[in-house]
């Protein structure tokens, strides 16, 4: 009995590690970069460790895993959003890891070309779906609510960014949901990129 609880023991503290936090992928890089490639050009991020390191580093472990390859930007609102990173062409949900704790009081504001977290109603509900700030959205931002967390900011392809919100959108007749392009805007790969010195 003892050698099984200390065997399940051992299992369940290997399997958190294998799944890790995010925080071993490159740990001294405080402003990763990802290369977010698109069937309409090419966006890279610079991430904030400092202010949003939960956030973050979730974000790594769906990029390191090759998570975002073959997903979709299913919600474009000119002027406000693009959002993408939880179905693929067919909309289908991909697998979630986990729930993260909300980092919307960073500091970070939802401003033009930042990248932040999209969740439900509830505030720790984030887990790999993004969006793109297409304009300042201080409605985003927290103020007596929980607000909607920015972890970081287009360094490359506002250009990409714009024609995306610039797409004739409809509502996908299969789903119900508006605002969904009517030729998808596709991820083809999400790319960490080596640590800058």
């Amino acid at each position: 009995m003892r050698i099984l609880l200390t065997a399940l023991c051992w299992l369940l503290v290997s399997s958190a590690y294998a799944i890790g936090d995010g925080s071993e992928i490159q740990p001294a890089d405080i402003f990763p970069r990802v290369k977010i490639e698109t069937n309409m050009g090419n966006i890279v991020v610079e991430l904030d460790r400092i202010k949003t390191p939960i956030t973050t580093n979730n974000f790594l472990l769906y990029v390191t895993r090759g998570s975002y390859k073959g997903t979709i930007f299913h919600r474009v609102v000119k002027d406000f959003v693009v959002q993408g990173g939880g179905y693929d062409k067919d909309y289908n949900a991909k697998p979630t890891i986990r729930t993260i704790f909300n980092e919307s009081g960073s500091g970070n504001k939802n401003e033009m070309y930042t990248i932040a977290m999209a969740r439900e109603k509830d505030p720790h509900t984030a887990n790999r779906q993004f969006y793109f700030n297409m304009n300042d959205n201080p409605s985003l931002d927290p103020g007596r609510k929980w607000g909607y967390a920015v972890f970081g900011r287009v360094v490359e392809g506002t250009e990409v960014l714009d024609k995306m919100a610039d797409v004739e959108t409809h509502t996908a007749p299969e789903l119900g949901w508006t605002d969904v392009p009517k030729e998808p805007l596709v991820i083809e790969k999400a790319t960490l990129l080596p640590q800058q010195f």
